[in-house]
């Protein structure tokens, strides 16, 4: 049976240990199909209207706890860590004029973690490949 991608999430949760609270619960759904990579305080911004007492804690706990168990990806993009919930391999492009993280899907058969590093001794647990460039509607928009 597949998992849809919020109930992978909050079967996540549960693996971590946490107890699925109505912001925990919020927070996989906010992440659910989320494209855009939102940060922390992003996702803080849209749920702290339905939960007035929901804190950064809960949002960054929530987050770490995912990352840990790989429910979810930590971007280092420059700037503020953003939150991937697609952890299936994949690449990402950024759009240097306005910021937006698409996913780049890779071609079927390539295996971007099987590439060995020139270094010796190192051990490689994940090969990640970004694309900077200008989207199509800031393309479009110049």
């Amino acid at each position: 049976m597949v998992l849809s991608e919020e109930h992978r999430l909050v079967d996540a949760l549960k693996r971590a240990g946490l107890k699925l609270t109505p912001q925990r619960l919020a927070i996989a759904e906010a992440l659910t199909g989320d494209e855009t990579h939102p940060t922390a305080q992003e996702l803080y911004a849209r749920l702290k209207p339905r939960f007035s007492s929901m804190s950064m804690a809960t949002i960054y706990n929530t987050l770490g706890a995912l990352t840990k168990i790989r429910g979810c990806r930590e971007l280092e993009m420059g700037g503020a860590t953003r939150f991937d919930p697609n952890v299936t391999p994949h690449d990402h492009a950024v759009c240097e004029r306005c910021g937006a993280i698409r996913d780049v899907e890779l071609e079927s058969g390539e295996a971007p973690d099987s590439e060995p590093c020139p270094l010796p001794g190192f051990q490689v647990e994940r090969i990640e490949r970004v694309y900077r460039g200008v989207c199509a509607q800031c393309a479009e928009a110049a």
